[in-house]
C-alpha cells in the first residue's frame, strides 16, 4: 500500500499517513556533534591562562602549541572528507569523533609543552573530518530549501559549544583541577559515537523511522540514491574556479573567527585586565551573539530562496551584508575605551561573522552535490589554515605592535571576504555527473 504525503484523514479504506521527520532527528544529532567538537576546540584555549602557570609557558610559547592543533585540524580537512564519502558518514563520524575523544582524554598526561603540542595534534587529526563528515551525512537527507537554516543551525550548536564551554571549563578548573575538563569532554565525544552508530543511516531509504511519505519527499527533491559508492570526481572538483573562491572567502573568515576562538579570552584577561572570575562570562558573550547570527543567516538566506528561486543572490546577499558589518564591528570595538563597549561591539562583530557561515556551508551542498563532504573540505582546509596563521600572528602582532593591529587584519579580511562572495555563484554544480560514476 502506498502512503501518500497527506494530512490524517480516510480515504476510502485507505489511511494516509503524515510524513515523519527523522531528518530533523538526523539534524539535531549532527547539531550535538558540532557542540562537542567545539567544547574540545574551546576548551584548549580557556585553558590558556592556567596551563601557562602550570607549565611556565608565555604566549608565543602557547601559540605554537594551539597551532599544532590547528595545523593538523587543517590539513587533515580534505582526507577527513574523503573517509566520509569513500565509507559512509555513519561509520566514518563514528571513528573520528571517537579518536579526538580519545586523545583529549590522553592530554591529562601532558608534562611539557612538546607532550602537549603532539597531544593537541592528534585531537585535530581527529576534528579535522567531524565537519566535513557531517555536512556529507546531511546532504542526503535535508531539502534544498532547508539547507541554509540546517547549516546555520548546526554551527549554532558549534557556537553554543564554544559559548558555554568557557564557563563550564573554568568552574571545572577552580574546583578539580586544569585535567577535569579533558576527561568530561572525552566522555561525552565517546557516548555520542555509540548513539550516532544505533540511529544514523547513510540513505534516508535505509532508516526503518522513515515511512513513505518522507522518503518521496526528500527523493523528490534530492533524487534516488543508489547504494554503492561513486569515485570522486575530483579533477573536475578542484579545477573549477567556484571553489577556489569560496575557499578563499572562508580563509578569510577563517582567521577571523579563529582569533575569537583561540585568542580572544588572553585579549581580555592581558589588554582589557579582566580577572579568571570574570573572564568565561566575558569570552562567551560574543560566541552567545553568533549563535543567533548562525540560525538568522541561515534562515534568511533560505526565506529568499524560497521567494525568489534564485540560489546565487539569496546566498550571496546574507554574505556579502554579514562580512561588511563584522568590519566595522570589528574596528570600533578595538578601538572602544569602556569594556562593555568594546564587548558590546565585539558581540554585533562575531554575529555578523556567524550570520556567513551557515551560508557558505550550504554553498558546498549546493554546488557539491553528492560529493559535498569533499568540497566541504577543501573549502574548510582553506578556513583552517587561515585559522592556523591568525593563531601565531595574532601573539606576534599582539606583542610586538598591540592588539589594535591585530584586530585590524581581522577588519581588512572581513572587507576581502565581502568582495569575494559577490563573485561566488552557488547555482553552478562543479561537475557533471555523468563523469562522476564510480
Amino acid at each position: 500500500m502506498s502512503l501518500a504525503p497527506t494530512p490524517l484523514g480516510r480515504l476510502g479504506d485507505t489511511i494516509a499517513v503524515r510524513p515523519t521527520r527523522v531528518r530533523y532527528l538526523v539534524l539535531g544529532a549532527v547539531v550535538a556533534a558540532y557542540f562537542i567538537t567545539y567544547m574540545v576546540r574551546v576548551m584548549l584555549s580557556n585553558a590558556e591562562p592556567t596551563l601557562e602557570k602550570e607549565f611556565g609557558f608565555d604566549i608565543t610559547t602557547f601559540g605554537w602549541i594551539l597551532f599544532a592543533y590547528q595545523i593538523a585540524y587543517a590539513g587533515f580537512q580534505i582526507p577527513g572528507g574523503w573517509f566520509g564519502d569513500k565509507v559512509g558518514p555513519r561509520t566514518a563520524l563514528a571513528a573520528v569523533v571517537a579518536w579526538y575523544s580519545l586523545f583529549t582524554l590522553a592530554t591529562i598526561f601532558a608534562f611539557d609543552a612538546i607532550s602537549m603540542g603532539v597531544l593537541l595534534f592528534l585531537i585535530g587529526v581527529g576534528e579535522a573530518g567531524a565537519f566535513p563528515i557531517a555536512n556529507r551525512a546531511l546532504s542526503r537527507w535535508m531539502l534544498p530549501s532547508e539547507r541554509a537554516i540546517a547549516q546555520g543551525t548546526t554551527h549554532a550548536g558549534s557556537r553554543l559549544g564554544g559559548a558555554l564551554t568557557p564557563i563550564f571549563v573554568i568552574w571545572l578548573m577552580t574546583n578539580y583541577g586544569w585535567r577535569s575538563p579533558f576527561v568530561v569532554c572525552s566522555i561525552i565525544g565517546l557516548a555520542w559515537a555509540i548513539l550516532w552508530l544505533r540511529f544514523y543511516r547513510n540513505l534516508p531509504a535505509e532508516h526503518r523511522m522513515v515511512n513513505e511519505g518522507e522518503l518521496s519527499t526528500i527523493n523528490a527533491a534530492l533524487g534516488t540514491f543508489a547504494k554503492g559508492r561513486r569515485k570522486v570526481p575530483w579533477g573536475q572538483i578542484l579545477r573549477n574556479r567556484q571553489l577556489w573562491l569560496l575557499a578563499c572567502m572562508y580563509f578569510c573568515y577563517g582567521y577571523d573567527i579563529g582569533v575569537f576562538l583561540s585568542r580572544f579570552p588572553k585579549y581580555l584577561s592581558s589588554a582589557r585586565g579582566i580577572d579568571l572570575d570574570s573572564l568565561g562570562i566575558y569570552a562567551s558573550m560574543p560566541l552567545f551573539a553568533g549563535l543567533f547570527g548562525d540560525i538568522l543567516g541561515g534562515g534568511i538566506s533560505d526565506h529568499l530562496l524560497k521567494k525568489t528561486g534564485n540560489v546565487k543572490f539569496s546566498r550571496r546577499i546574507v554574505s556579502v551584508v554579514g562580512f561588511a558589518m563584522a568590519a566595522v564591528a570589528v574596528a570600533l570595538a578595538a578601538a572602544a575605551e569602556s569594556v562593555d563597549v568594546s564587548i558590546a561591539w565585539f558581540c554585533l562583530a562575531v554575529f555578523s561573522f556567524e550570520l556567513t557561515v551557515g551560508v557558505s556551508w550550504a554553498i558546498t551542498l549546493d554546488i557539491g552535490g553528492e560529493f559535498a563532504g569533499s568540497v566541504s573540505a577543501v573549502m574548510n582546509t582553506l578556513g583552517n589554515i587561515g585559522a592556523s596563521i591568525a593563531i601565531v600572528v595574532t601573539g606576534y602582532l599582539a606583542r610586538d605592535y598591540g592588539w589594535g593591529y591585530a584586530f585590524g587584519v581581522i577588519a581588512a579580511l572581513a572587507v576581502i571576504a565581502a568582495l569575494l562572495n559577490l563573485t561566488i555563484d552557488a547555482s553552478r554544480r562543479l561537475y557533471r555527473d555523468t563523469e562522476a560514476a564510480a
